[in-house]
């Protein structure tokens, strides 16, 4: 952990002053509007989160893809920004966090669109892979307002930076299926936040100013090389456990393989002087179990949208279970649990200034796993799943406003950016594992309800739901109490 004091204002630089990019009138703009801009893409890439779960079964309708095959669309996304995140945090505090931020911008629009048109499920994949560099957003605006706002300024604009993430997932879902209800075809819908992401890139070239401090050295590509290929081994593992028996070659071989490239990707981390991700941070207890945490996060912040998506769209009368919505529906019935998170991610700092960032985190995973218990046992009417959500919604809002502030006062200014992204990171790639391991869940005991222009349509049984909400909760039961673990003595628990 960096031995920066974490309350100590952030150096203030004079009108003009040079940043990697030389000097430069624009960091004169108002802060205000600066951070404004910043907000508005963090609407836009809540808005491309939350609107793409409504839209699942009927993505899967339109392209013949099968509800447990439904889980990559979101994993592939996922996979990708487990190793985008901490490339490009470390290259934002290589070469500049605004050069940074204008390239995920063109990244997430390219791929966008590309989801727009695709003609099938791999392609749909690639352009999902494309927006990998939307979870590098957060980090990189989180450095930039800390090199250049005092900490109680910084802590302020990164409150608001992720209520406006909340809030454009809470309008992504809603707009989407209002859209999908108004056009009728999921790939105009689509088109929506591509065109918002297209407007974001001009956007970035106008009135934010670039970071001043950039630090010495070089991005880890044999890094970025092996963690790429660990990910796609492991995930390519669990792929083949949907379609033969756990013990086949099919299944232990890339998983192996994965694991031993895993364990040479860590050795080298340990090693180089510039490593991609700071694993040794991963063992200081003083910040560890946040980490920790932020990994089961993950996995129940991005793991459980598909299967809820694809839950309230299941015809009761073929699978048993669900209720058969639109994406509309779906999206009205995610609506107060988003209300919920965005009012939780509001109210955090206020929240951890009369309990401490310990507690408030305790508390919120708390409220999360009691969401998902109460859906595992609860879920034979609409009204019980929307009063489940709203617990979990909650205590999400609250732990996404709280953690991107721990993570960062951890920090020294120099590293925001690589270890605010290793924060994004872990989770992330928590949500990617998660999505892996909830598809073969689903596609374990299945049923079959009809025929599709692909063949049989096969819909997971309702134990594999309850499973899957099950881990979710204790999950979330394993993340208080590692958040319990952390020292009472670190600097975030003295705010």
């Amino acid at each position: 952990m960096s031995t920066t004091d974490p309350g100590a204002p952030a150096t203030a630089h004079p009108a003009g002053s040079a940043g990697p990019d030389g000097p430069d009138s624009k960091p004169t703009a108002s802060v205000g509007a600066v951070v404004g801009l910043l907000v508005l893409f963090e609407v836009t890439s809540g808005f491309l989160q939350g609107g793409i779960a409504p839209l699942l079964p009927a993505i899967g309708t339109e392209l013949g893809i099968s509800d447990a095959d439904l889980n990559w669309v979101i994993s592939a996304q996922l996979l990708a920004a487990a190793v985008s995140v901490p490339a490009f945090g470390r290259l934002g505090d290589l070469y500049g966090h605004r050069r940074m931020l204008r390239i995920s911008l063109v990244c997430v629009t390219v791929g966008s669109l590309l989801v727009a048109f695709a003609p099938s499920l791999p392609v749909l994949l690639v352009g999902r892979v494309l927006l990998g560099p939307l979870a590098a957003l957060l980090p990189l605006e989180i450095a930039l307002v800390r090199d250049r706002l005092s900490v109680e300024q910084a802590r302020s604009a990164i409150a608001r930076l992720v209520g406006a993430l909340t809030l454009g997932t809470l309008l992504g879902g809603v707009l989407m299926g209002l859209a999908h209800k108004a056009t009728g075809d999921v790939r105009i819908t689509l088109l929506v936040p591509a065109l918002l992401a297209g407007v974001c890139v001009p956007v970035s070239f106008r009135a934010i100013p670039e970071s001043t401090r950039t630090a010495g050295g070089r991005l880890d590509w044999p890094g970025v090389s092996l963690l790429s290929v660990t990910m796609l081994l492991l995930l390519s593992g669990v792929s083949a456990a949907k379609t033969g028996p756990l013990l086949s070659g099919a299944v232990l071989v890339p998983v192996l393989l994965g694991v031993l490239t895993g364990a040479g990707w860590a050795v080298r981390e340990l090693r180089v002087a510039e490593p991609l991700v700071d694993l040794r941070a991963l063992a200081d207890r003083s910040v560890a179990p946040y980490f920790l945490s932020a990994v089961a996060f993950g996995v129940v912040y991005f793991g459980s949208l598909a299967p809820d998506a694809t839950f309230l769209a299941a015809d009761p009368e073929r699978s048993g279970y669900g209720f058969e919505l639109s994406a509309l529906a779906i999206s009205l019935v995610a609506l107060p649990a988003g209300v919920a998170a965005v009012i939780g991610s509001s109210l955090t700092a206020r929240i951890a200034g009369r309990l401490g960032y310990r507690t408030t985190l305790i508390a919120a995973f708390a409220l999360i796993g009691a969401g998902f218990l109460a859906t595992a046992a609860f879920h034979t009417a609409i009204w019980q799943l929307v009063a489940a959500k709203v617990l979990a919604g909650a205590g999400m809002g609250v732990a996404l406003g709280a953690m991107p502030t721990v993570i960062a006062e951890a920090s020294a200014p120099s590293r925001t950016g690589v270890t605010t992204a290793l924060y994004n990171n872990v989770k992330t790639l928590g949500g990617a594992i998660a999505g892996a391991v909830i598809a073969v869940i689903l596609a374990a005991p299945a049923t079959e309800t009809g025929t599709s222009p692909s063949g049989t349509t096969v819909a997971p049984s309702e134990s594999g739901y309850v499973t899957v909400w099950m881990i979710c909760a204790l999950l979330c039961l394993g993340a208080a109490a590692a958040v319990a673990l952390v020292r009472r003595t670190t600097p975030v628990e003295r705010c």
